[in-house]
């Protein structure tokens, strides 16, 4: 086993103290936590009329948006934000939001004839970009805390039970998904990574075993008990997006639900994590550009998702179909082709909005 000042990835690569260099394993999860968004949203449309495509569906959406949730947490800092830092928040996260928010709402103006640009509602799933913004600037501060993660767990649990906490601003998913951005930051500055890279092969297959026996127990429990997760509404939970009174559960115990779904979701996401690669993959650059995919893909699925073709009783061949179509639009737009046509959108850089930040006042912080 490696020393903690110098771990070793799977292929022999020695990461130094302070090395700046990407681990495979994490760009390997982001692209796969991205591609189950995808495929997600591509179900979506199916599972009304069909017990196979809700089953699907409900096991990728019990850990899928955490995981995806945690591993942005990973790549965040706990630090005070400098100047550069500050830019990167506007330029990553403030513009795009304010111009594919623009984007769909001349969609609905050209589909249903009404211009209504409402930036307190975001479209879709740009509830997500907002909540990164605000788990970013909300990080330096939870980290002066005792015990952060516990107290976000406190307020993911908690937020459920106001029913003036809505989805204006995405404020009711960022404070229930807010346990799972703490926990990627913790494991970031944990030794749990070295640890997992410096395993041999033959250790690490048992895990991934388990791990799939994990996924294999939740598909059976999922698929023979539909009908109750149908019957008692776990689907709303499973989305963090209402409170308990909203969606039927207005009992002093409906916290509890929340609990047990973090609870699970953490227990699924750790076991997504064992399963994927540690070793550099075809798809390992193209975990840099989840953001690309988490964009676009909405546009890509949205003549499926309103035209009807997906509803009602429909073949039962459509749900594998969906899937494997998911996954080749994941691909296509993390390629290099789209990111380099689609990078104004994206990844705005406007000089003449920005300032140039010099690396002294980068360091002294804003407002020196």
């Amino acid at each position: 086993m490696t020393s903690p000042q110098q771990p070793r990835q799977p292929g022999g690569a020695v990461l130094a103290a302070g090395s700046k260099q990407r681990l495979p394993l994490w760009d390997n999860a982001r692209y796969l936590a991205i591609t189950l968004v995808v495929v997600g949203h591509a179900i979506l449309r199916l599972i009304d009329a069909s017990d196979t495509s809700y089953s699907v569906y409900l096991v990728i959406y019990a850990f899928h948006v955490p995981v995806f949730v945690l591993v942005s947490g990973y790549f965040a800092k706990a630090s005070p934000p400098g100047a550069k830092q500050l830019k990167r928040l506007v330029t990553d996260l403030v513009l795009p939001y304010l111009i594919f928010e623009t984007i769909w709402t001349l969609v609905r103006w050209a589909v249903v004839g009404t211009l209504n640009l409402d930036l307190a509602q975001p479209s879709w799933t740009l509830w997500f970009i907002l909540s990164l913004i605000a788990w970013r600037i909300g990080l330096p501060y939870l980290a002066q805390l005792r015990y952060p993660l516990l107290i976000s767990v406190g307020v993911s649990v908690w937020a459920g039970y106001i029913g003036d906490i809505t989805s204006e601003f995405a404020i009711s998913r960022t404070l229930g998904l807010l346990p799972f951005f703490v926990l990627g930051w913790r494991l970031r500055g944990s030794d749990l990574t070295r640890r997992w890279l410096s395993w041999s092969p033959s250790t690490v297959i048992w895990w991934r075993v388990g791990a799939a026996a994990l996924f294999a127990a939740v598909a059976i429990v999922v698929f023979t008990g539909i009908d109750f997760w149908r019957e008692i509404g776990i689907r709303q939970f499973l989305l963090f997006d209402e409170s308990y009174a909203a969606v039927g559960y207005d009992h002093w115990w409906a916290g509890g639900v929340r609990l047990a779904v973090i609870v699970v979701a953490v227990i699924l996401s750790f076991a997504f994590l064992v399963l994927v690669p540690r070793r550099r993959t075809v798809f390992t650059d193209l975990g840099q550009a989840t953001l690309y995919i988490y964009l676009l893909h909405t546009f890509v699925l949205y003549p499926f998702r309103e035209s009807g073709v997906l509803e009602g009783d429909v073949p039962i061949w459509y749900l594998p179909a969906m899937i494997v179509f998911a996954i080749v639009v994941t691909f296509l737009l993390a390629s290099k082709p789209v990111r380099t046509l689609l990078r104004p959108l994206v990844e705005p850089h406007p000089r003449w909005l920005l300032r140039r930040v010099s690396p002294s006042v980068d360091a002294r912080g804003p407002g020196s």
